[in-house]
C-alpha cells in the first residue's frame, strides 16, 4: 500500500481536531435528547418488572401459560414460516381481587420482551367514554389516555393491559371491538390530531382484567360484541380436573411469606411438590429431594405445611362461598350475601403468621382474627359474614349456630315480604302469594286407599298452619293497613276543612276610581 505520510498526518490531525469532537458532541446531544424525551414520555413505566417474590408454580406451568400462549399466538402470531397474518382476539382475565392477574401478565410480557402498557381503569372512571385525552375530566384520566395512545402509537412489541375494567364505562370498552377482530384497527388521538392505528401484522396484544363481582354482589358484564371476541378465563375458579393444582398453588404462592419456607422458593420446584406429599402422609424418600435436608428441617417443614393445609382449606371454602354468593341473584338468596374473600393475598398474609408449633385452637383463633379485621369494612354486614365464616370453619359455638339460623330465617322472611321499605299492601300481596304457593305444594297426590287417613291428617295440619299464618301475619297487616288508610282519610278531611276556612277569611281588595288620562300621563 502506498502511503503519503504528510497527507496521512494532515487527515489524522483533522480527524482528531474536528471529526472526533464533533462525533462526541453529536452522541452527547443525542443522549441528552433521548433522555429528555424518555422523561417526557415516561417510558420507564412501560418496562415489565415482575415481582421478585413471583413464584412460577405448577398451576401456571400446566394450565395458565398454555391458555395464555394459545391466545397470544392468535394476537401476536407464532414464530416460523407458518406465522398467520389474520391476527385477532382478546385475552380477558377475571377473578376476585388477589389472584395475581396483573403479576402474571407482567411476567409473561417480560419473558416475551413486550412493552407492558398498563392502563389503570379506576383512574378513568365511568365518566370517560372516549380515548381522546382532550375530553378527559381530570389530570389522572388524561394521563392514562395519553399513555393508551402512546402504546397504540408504538405499535409493535406492545402488550396493552387494561386493569380493573369493572370501574370503567362499557361504552369506553366498545372502542376496542374493532381492535380485537380481524381488522385490528382503532381510532385514537396523537399530538392533538386524530389518527387511525392499524395493528395488522404487528406484534401487538390486548389484555383486559377485572373483578366480575362488584361490591353489591352483581355480576359485571362487558359489551357482548367484545366478549364474543375474547378468550375468557377465571383465575379465581379452577377448570375441571385441576382442583389439586389449584389447591397446591395456594401453598406455592405463600412460600416467600414464611421465613421457614422462603428458601424453597429459590430451589427446585419439584422439592415443594415432594414435601407437600410428605406432609400429606405419602412415603417419599429423602433421597428424591434435590436439596440435602436434615431430619429436623424435614419435620419442621412437614408440621408447618400441615398447618398451612388447614388455612388453605378454609380459604378455598371462603373463595367458593364468595363466588357463589356474588353470582347469585338477590331474589333467590336463602342467606345474607357473603363478602369475605379467600384469595392468594389472604393466604400470603396468614402464611407469615403460622408456625410449626401452633396448636389447632391457636390456628383457628388466628383465622378468626384475620377475618374479623377484614369484616370491619363491611360495617352492618360484619356479623352475618363472621357467623357464616364460623360455619365454614366447622366449629361454631351453640350461640353462633342459633344466631346464624335466626338471621337466615329473618332474612328469608324479610325477602318474602318484599324488604323493610315495602308498604303494607304489597306485604299483604306477598304474604297471600306465599300462602297460595304453600297450599299448592301441600296438595295430596293420588295414593292408595290404605294411605288416605295419613293424607287427610296432613291436609288438616296444612289448614291449621294456614289459619295460624292468617291470624299471626295477614290479620295484623290488614289491620295496620286499615289504620293507615283511616289516618290518610282524616288528614285529607282536615286539609280540606283548613282550605275552606282560608278561602272564607280571604279579604278581597276594593277597586278605586280609574285615573284620568292626565294622571296616567
Amino acid at each position: 500500500m502506498t502511503l503519503n505520510l504528510n497527507d496521512f498526518w494532515r487527515r489524522f490531525l483533522f480527524h482528531t481536531a474536528h471529526a472526533v469532537p464533533g462525533y462526541e458532541a453529536l452522541q452527547s446531544l443525542r443522549h441528552e435528547l433521548l433522555e429528555r424525551e424518555k422523561a417526557r414520555l415516561k417510558l420507564s413505566q412501560f418496562q415489565a418488572k415482575p415481582l421478585s417474590t413471583f413464584v412460577r408454580n405448577r398451576l401456571i406451568d400446566e394450565l395458565y401459560l398454555p391458555l395464555i400462549g394459545d391466545n397470544l399466538a392468535k394476537q401476536i402470531g407464532s414464530a416460523g414460516e407458518g406465522s398467520r397474518t389474520d391476527r385477532m382476539g382478546l385475552l380477558l382475565l377475571i377473578s376476585p381481587p388477589g389472584y395475581g392477574k396483573t403479576t402474571l401478565m407482567e411476567y409473561v410480557a417480560d419473558r416475551l420482551g413486550l412493552i407492558f402498557v398498563r392502563i389503570n381503569c379506576p383512574a378513568l372512571g365511568h365518566g370517560v367514554t372516549a380515548i381522546d385525552p382532550a375530553n378527559a375530566p381530570n389530570s389522572a384520566a388524561r394521563q392514562e389516555l395519553e399513555k393508551l395512545n402512546l402504546g397504540l402509537a408504538m405499535g409493535s412489541n406492545v402488550m396493552l393491559y387494561l386493569d380493573d375494567i369493572q370501574h370503567t364505562s362499557p361504552e369506553f370498552l366498545q372502542k376496542f371491538i374493532a381492535l380485537a377482530d380481524g381488522t385490528r384497527r382503532i381510532e385514537g388521538v396523537w399530538n392533538g390530531e386524530p389518527r387511525s392505528y392499524d395493528m395488522r401484522g404487528k406484534r401487538f396484544a390486548i389484555v383486559m382484567a377485572g373483578n366480575p363481582y362488584t361490591e353489591s354482589g352483581d355480576v359485571f358484564k362487558i359489551p357482548d360484541m367484545l366478549a364474543n371476541r375474547a378468550d375468557i378465563y377465571n383465575l379465581g375458579d379452577v377448570l375441571s380436573g385441576r382442583e389439586a393444582a389449584f389447591a397446591l398453588s395456594y401453598i406455592e404462592n405463600s412460600l416467600t411469606s414464611n421465613p421457614t419456607l422462603m428458601p424453597l422458593a429459590s430451589r427446585d420446584p419439584k422439592d415443594v411438590q415432594l414435601l407437600v406429599q410428605m406432609a400429606q402422609g405419602h412415603e417419599v424418600p429423602s433421597s428424591a429431594l434435590s436439596h440435602a435436608y436434615s431430619a429436623v428441617e424435614l419435620e419442621e417443614i412437614k408440621a408447618l405445611l400441615q398447618r398451612l393445609f388447614r388455612a388453605r382449606d378454609l380459604l378455598l371454602k371462603v373463595n367458593l362461598a364468595y363466588i357463589e354468593s356474588a353470582a347469585q341473584q338477590e331474589n333467590y338468596r336463602m342467606a345474607p350475601p357473603f363478602k369475605l374473600q379467600g384469595s392468594y393475598r389472604n393466604m400470603t398474609k396468614l402464611a407469615g403468621k403460622i408456625t410449626a408449633l401452633m396448636r389447632d385452637d391457636e390456628l383457628d383463633a388466628l383465622l378468626r382474627d384475620h377475618y374479623r379485621g377484614e369484616a370491619q369494612t363491611l360495617t352492618t354486614g360484619a356479623e352475618e359474614n363472621l357467623l357464616r365464616l364460623a360455619q365454614l370453619l366447622g366449629s361454631p359455638t351453640p350461640e353462633e349456630d342459633a344466631r346464624w339460623k335466626s338471621i337466615c330465617e329473618e332474612f328469608v322472611r324479610q325477602r318474602k315480604l318484599g324488604g323493610a321499605d315495602v308498604d303494607g299492601s304489597q306485604r299483604i300481596a306477598s304474604s297471600m302469594l306465599d300462602v297460595a304457593r304453600a297450599v299448592d305444594a301441600l296438595k295430596p297426590e293420588p295414593v292408595l286407599a290404605a294411605e288416605s287417613p295419613s293424607e287427610s291428617q296432613r291436609l288438616a295440619d296444612a289448614m291449621l298452619q294456614i289459619a295460624v299464618t292468617y291470624r299471626e301475619l295477614i290479620l295484623p297487616l290488614v289491620t295496620a293497613t286499615e289504620r293507615r288508610l283511616e289516618l290518610d282519610r282524616s288528614i285529607k278531611q282536615d286539609m280540606e276543612r283548613l282550605a275552606a276556612d282560608v278561602q272564607a277569611t280571604r279579604v278581597v281588595p276594593k277597586r278605586g276610581p280609574k285615573p284620568d288620562k292626565e294622571q296616567q300621563g
